[in-house]
């Protein structure tokens, strides 16, 4: 595990009163070197803590996305809030045409643990997000450790609920941006699950949000989700119905959907609701302090 002295700052930019970082260490899971950014929020002294908030983003982005089109920095000052962005899969590792396709293999990590070679070596992102990088987060940065959620975006909205689903007490909130809820089902994200677990529907169950929800039994969890109804992805890819239904047969379990009009999958969106997401964790995570 990367100490402080082992994680070296790649930019470091103040931002409304907090720093805005991207940072750099060597994963032991990925066996790779990975970026991530992170935000900390002005402190009033050194000893100040904060709640933290995970982002996973979607497909094809690195950990530059968000930290420059959502605007979230403002908000996270205001609410005082760490935001941790990592990068969307291991990059660079030398295995054969990692980059030919979009939805295959570098920038496409699905947030599952590769079973099928050459990718195991390397793409072992659920392990890296809920324990490596989480670890790291945790004991080098100002965080108050029973104050942890997670959110995402698109195929990060889709790591975002399976990482809070099959790890019921270690996120304490969990929400998500036009997420992709049934990843088994997905004619996009489909063929670059298949290249990393396999074709066997059984692994499918293991990280699918719309399967996972229906034997979740963890402490009672509310979810919050916000798409665009001009969203292209919404009826063949999203399948946030699928997910509705699902979780409506298990009674710890309460989602909240709100369809906004005239809205489409980007960062456009991403940063129109951004506040709402923030004050949802804010509201959760206080009852842990």
């Amino acid at each position: 595990m990367a100490t402080q002295s082992e994680i070296k700052v790649v930019t470091n930019n103040k931002c409304f009163g907090g720093y805005q970082k991207v940072l750099e260490h060597s994963s032991d899971v990925l066996k790779c070197t990975m970026k991530f950014g992170i935000y900390i929020p002005p402190q009033e002294n050194e000893e100040e803590q904060f709640p933290v908030l995970f982002y996973l983003s979607g497909l094809t982005c690195t950990e530059q996305n968000v930290i420059t089109k959502a605007g979230f920095q403002r908000l996270a000052a205001q609410y005082k809030m760490i935001v941790v962005t990592p990068d969307t899969s291991p990059r660079n590792c030398g295995i054969p045409n990692e980059e030919a396709k979009w939805n295959v293999g570098a920038g496409a990590s699905m947030y599952v643990n590769a079973t099928q070679e050459p990718w195991n070596k390397h793409f072992q992102m659920y392990t890296y997000i809920t324990e490596e990088l989480y670890e790291l987060v945790l004991n080098n940065f100002p965080v108050l450790k029973e104050q942890v959620a997670i959110t995402g975006h698109s195929m990060g909205g889709h790591g975002a609920l399976m990482c809070a689903l099959r790890n019921p007490n270690k996120y304490k909130s969990v929400s998500a941006l036009a997420p992709a809820c049934n990843i088994s089902n997905s004619p996009t994200l489909i063929e670059g699950l298949k290249t990393l677990i396999g074709e066997d529907m059984e692994s499918f169950k293991t990280w699918d949000p719309t399967i996972l929800v229906q034997s979740y039994n963890g402490p009672k969890l509310e979810i919050l989700i916000h798409v665009g109804t001009e969203d292209n992805f919404l009826k063949e890819d999203l399948l946030i119905d699928n997910f509705v239904q699902a979780a409506s047969g298990n009674d710890k379990i309460q989602s909240i959907v709100k369809y906004e009009k005239g809205y489409d999958h980007g960062y456009y969106f991403v940063s129109t609701f951004f506040e709402e997401h923030i004050k949802f964790h804010y509201s959760i995570l206080h009852k842990y302090a």
